[in-house]
């Protein structure tokens, strides 16, 4: 393992970092636009939202980056175990008094004036845990249906069941969704692939059939025409908001239906952005989340060590669901599903994680860039 080397001026560490700053400090001047005015109409403060994300997202997710750009990657390993158990507490604390139910679900847990959302970090945590398990594994092990497929399988029915519960679809996709990632990139054979593909295609499938306001979704998808003033409202204000941008935008600050977009902050701040800033705008941000996922994964091949590609793979992947899912969303290529846009939609956790998550990006790439 290549653990002292460090990367020279113009390596994938500067240029990754360059790429996480940008994104966040257009977030936080989306955001800005975004929500000028309705923190003035709920809190008589123009800059209300900008402030609390400053404040719980920025400056958290800057100490996590801190922290994990200077701690070695590799040291993740000895408290794998710990980062699996992590993953469970946290996600089983929605369901104890500490549980918030906002919107009629329990995604939140709060504690006096400050909450935050498992799930995100659970993001972070998982990943850590599956990579140091994967990078545990002998070569002859990942033909063992016992000691590879069948834990595997168990593991992340374990983490998909306590999301489905909070509900949180999206992040079942995300989260288990870079698992299988992982999975299939560390070479297990082939058909183990398709038999995971397959329960995982009959586990959602059954998921959305149980679930009514699951299946409407994919309904409002197939038939946006429909129920225009309920199901189909979101999507269709956020297309019409977004056709309104053309080519070039209406201008910063000038979209008119941010105030009565539902989600404005959240799952649909991305049709904001295009609304301002047109369709050249939109174009150079979702190149910037394709440039950095791409070099995240380019370092990922570069790298020696087999920790440090599967925590890479792991958290490129994250990034590119999470991003696709958001923007084909609002964008009516894919149902409405309900996810943050990474590094700039208004949430202090998300912001925070991914922020971490790119301080033990930035530490790998010093050691095997």
């Amino acid at each position: 393992m290549a653990r002292g080397r460090q990367s020279k001026s113009g390596s994938p560490s500067y240029f990754i970092l360059v790429l996480v700053f940008v994104l966040t400090i257009v977030g936080l001047v989306a955001l800005a636009s975004a929500s000028f005015e309705l923190g003035k109409m709920q809190f008589n403060d123009s800059y209300y939202y900008l402030k609390h994300q400053i404040i719980y997202g920025l400056l958290l997710g800057i100490i996590g980056f801190i922290f994990t750009s200077r701690f070695p990657y590799y040291k993740y390993k000895k408290f794998a175990i710990w980062f699996f158990f992590a993953s469970i507490i946290l996600l089983l604390l929605v369901f104890t008094p500490l549980g918030l139910k906002i919107g009629g679900a329990r995604r939140w847990v709060g504690i006096h004036s400050f909450s935050f959302q498992p799930a995100e970090i659970v993001k972070l945590t998982f990943i850590i845990y599956l990579a140091a398990w994967f990078s545990s594994l002998k070569t002859e092990q990942l033909k063992s249906f016992i000691k590879t497929l069948l834990p595997f399988l168990i593991i992340c029915a374990i983490i998909a069941g306590l999301l489905a519960l909070e509900p949180t679809t999206s992040s079942i996709v995300i989260i288990i969704g870079a698992a299988f990632i992982m999975f299939f990139f560390f070479g297990v054979p082939w058909k183990y692939v398709i038999l995971t593909l397959l329960v995982a295609f009959i586990g959602f499938a059954l998921l959305i059939y149980l679930t009514p306001y699951r299946f409407s979704r994919i309904l409002t998808f197939l038939h946006p025409s429909e129920n225009s003033l309920t199901t189909s409202y979101q999507i269709n204000q956020s297309l019409i908001n977004i056709g309104s941008g053309g080519l070039t935008g209406l201008g910063y600050g000038k979209s008119a239906m941010k105030i009565w977009l539902p989600a404005s902050l959240n799952d649909s701040i991305f049709s904001i952005v295009a609304s301002e800033l047109g369709f050249v705008g939109a174009s150079v941000i979702i190149t910037l989340f394709f440039i950095l996922v791409l070099a995240i994964f380019y370092l990922a091949f570069k790298s020696e060590d087999k920790f440090a590609r599967l925590l890479l793979v792991g958290f490129g992947s994250e990034i590119f669901i999470q991003s696709f899912m958001n923007i084909a969303s609002v964008s009516g290529l894919i149902p409405l599903t309900g996810v943050a846009l990474p590094f700039i939609s208004y949430g202090g956790t998300g912001l925070m994680v991914f922020l971490t998550m790119s301080g033990i990006i930035i530490n790998i790439s010093k050691s095997n860039g």
